[in-house]
């Protein structure tokens, strides 16, 4: 069984990947709606796309940090027991 120490350090190198896969989906994002600016139907279509893979980008890391969190909370109350108040 792992250590609370571990889970905690694992929940963290997870978390940085989570939020750095994040920013760079949204860079690559950016980056071919600004190749695309100039031709005007292609344009609209990847800023609309832009649009939404941020917002798809943006709940899947809230969602998952949030599981990332309840899983340290879990290892947090299995380690220092039921009475913790975290």
């Amino acid at each position: 069984m792992p250590s609370y120490s571990d889970v905690q350090k694992a929940v963290r190198v997870e978390k940085l990947r989570l939020w750095f896969a994040w920013l760079a989906g949204n860079i690559i994002m950016a980056i071919i709606a600004n190749a695309t600016k100039d031709i005007a139907v292609v344009s609209v279509l990847t800023q609309i796309l832009l649009v939404v893979v941020f917002l798809a980008l943006t709940v899947a890391l809230f969602r998952t940090t949030s599981a990332l969190n309840r899983r340290a909370t879990a290892a947090r109350r299995e380690v220092l027991g039921e009475d913790y108040p975290g």
